[in-house]
């Protein structure tokens, strides 16, 4: 139980952080190969509340600082013209955020972009926990299936910050600032491609 709960703090911290933070299915596949005796669905079940529990976290920073203290009013407005969308859309949004949990592709900027709609987090949360908790159990089962058959050296491991890691990061935070220069209601409206006026 120390352990689980170890692992969910390490786990919502890492997922609190906006950008350059390890994926968590990296601590999933490391743990199963460190310690492929230990409980991989109650670790799972932990894991996935805490990344939950951290993405909230960061849809609400990314909607209390950069939203409201950051985004003029035009921005704003631009913004909800998605919300309007979206929130007409819960089903299909909860479809796609449920398939994208079950990947191990990063959800950072996910969160960070909806938080900027101001939609209720509980429509994202439930899939994103669904989804996390399967990937997470697999990453771990499959992990230690292979420990078991392949000897595992720390030291053997490629540096986690490299080239292209680095590069992600930054084309991913590209795509934020993208999703907030968009002019979504004339996109909507028009079905064309503008960047919105600054104000």
């Amino acid at each position: 139980m120390r352990a689980a709960l170890i692992l969910f703090v390490a786990v919502y911290l890492l997922n609190v952080i906006p950008a350059f933070a390890p994926p968590t299915w990296m601590v999933f596949s490391y743990i199963g190969f460190r310690y492929p005796t230990h409980n991989v669905a109650l670790f799972a079940i932990a894991g996935s509340a805490a990344a939950m529990l951290g993405r909230i976290t960061l849809a609400k920073m990314a909607r209390v600082i950069i939203r409201q203290r950051f985004m003029s009013e035009s921005s704003r407005a631009n913004i909800d013209a998605i919300r309007a969308r979206l929130e007409k859309r819960r089903m299909v949004t909860f479809s796609v955020l449920l398939f994208y949990a079950f990947t191990p592709l990063p959800s950072n900027y996910v969160f960070l972009t909806y938080g900027l709609t101001t939609m209720e987090l509980k429509v994202i949360a439930a899939p994103f926990f669904l989804g996390r908790a399967v990937s997470y159990g697999f990453w771990g089962l499959t992990s230690a299936a292979v420990s078991r058959r392949v000897p595992f050296e720390t030291g053997d491991t490629m540096p986690y910050f490299g080239v292209y890691f680095v590069l992600t990061q930054l084309a991913l935070l590209a795509v934020v600032y993208g999703f907030m220069r968009i002019d979504w209601r004339i996109l909507f409206s028009e079905k064309k491609l503008r960047w919105a006026k600054k104000q």
